[in-house]
């Protein structure tokens, strides 16, 4: 049993520790409301899975893929389904959520979110879906929510005993099998006609918020024009300001300065200081005014860049 994080208290943690919480993947995350990334996170590895339960307080939007062989299944404990979403389709408190290694997954999480995964092997999945003779899992992102009103069904029982199991760290691997076996009857339960998909309109602002964010990543050494972000996405400036106050609350202009703040955080925290000066990473993520650079970055990290630079240099020595 490999143990990592046990507090059952928010505390700070920095956005590279957070992006490492699936290990077998980095998940990129910006913060949206430029406040510190305050954490609650318990994970640890048995029986060839990751069992992870979190609450972060800030409100963050995120991306990551999984290898080919490997799957996430998680439970959305606790959720504003007004700004959690996953592909753009809302999340839902209690809902499930199944990741199937095919493509970046995008996502959502509205402050104080709760949420309990596990990462397993894709083919263990397959196999205990088969063996109790449900059909073929295959690959691709699916989102389905538990239907509200009814009694809890046995999958979130399994979450709810899982959650208090895996912060005493006593998870067996019967219990793993019987998660699975539960989710795989609740995704088939849940046929495709009866999963959660977005309405047409908002289905539209996410691929606009999309072209937009992947015009911002390619060229983020740069200044970036509104005009540019428009083109991009093949919209109108009043469009554009629609798509992302519905998905991620803020401006494209705000945006695109956490976007730059938190990708020069994750380089700091990963850079060596004697190879890497804050000065270039600043400049390579299009921060042009250091000084005003220094000030943001300690309102949200609490720290200066020079000592984040400094602490990943000297944490792995």
């Amino acid at each position: 049993m490999d143990a990592m994080i046990c507090d059952r208290h928010l505390k700070s943690f920095d956005l590279s520790t957070l992006g490492g919480v699936l290990r077998v993947c980095h998940v990129e995350l910006v913060l949206l409301d430029g406040q510190p990334p305050m954490a609650s996170v318990t994970s640890f590895v048995h029986d060839q899975a990751l069992l992870c339960t979190f609450e972060i307080a800030a409100r963050t939007r995120g991306r990551f893929m999984l290898p080919v062989d490997w799957c996430l299944l998680g439970w959305m404990e606790t959720v504003d389904p007004e700004t959690s979403w996953c592909h753009g389709v809302p999340l839902s408190p209690g809902g499930i959520i199944s990741v199937m290694p095919e493509g970046i997954t995008e996502f959502a999480l509205g402050a104080n979110s709760r949420v309990t995964f596990v990462l397993v092997p894709l083919r263990r999945f397959q196999e205990r879906a088969a063996s109790r003779h449900l059909g073929s899992l295959e690959a691709g992102g699916l989102d389905v929510p538990l239907v509200s009103g009814r009694e809890l069904p046995p999958l979130q029982d399994h979450y709810l005993g899982l959650q208090q199991r895996i912060r005493c760290g006593e998870v067996t691997s019967n219990e793993i099998d019987a998660l699975l076996d539960a989710h795989a009857g609740e995704l088939f339960a849940n046929g495709p006609v009866e999963r959660r998909v977005s309405s047409r309109a908002r289905r539209v602002r996410y691929l606009i918020l999309r072209r937009a964010e992947d015009m911002m990543r390619a060229n983020i050494r740069r200044h970036i024009y509104m005009q540019e972000l428009c083109d991009a996405a093949g919209v109108s400036e009043r469009a554009l300001r629609y798509a992302f106050e519905e998905l991620v609350g803020i401006s494209p202009v705000r945006y695109l300065s956490m976007l730059r703040l938190c990708e020069a955080c994750r380089t700091l925290s990963s850079a060596d200081a004697g190879r890497k000066s804050v000065k270039s990473i600043a400049l390579s993520c299009g921060l042009w005014d250091l000084s005003r650079f220094a000030d943001n970055y300690r309102r949200v990290f609490g720290e200066l860049p020079s000592e984040t630079l400094m602490r990943g240099t000297f944490s792995d020595l």
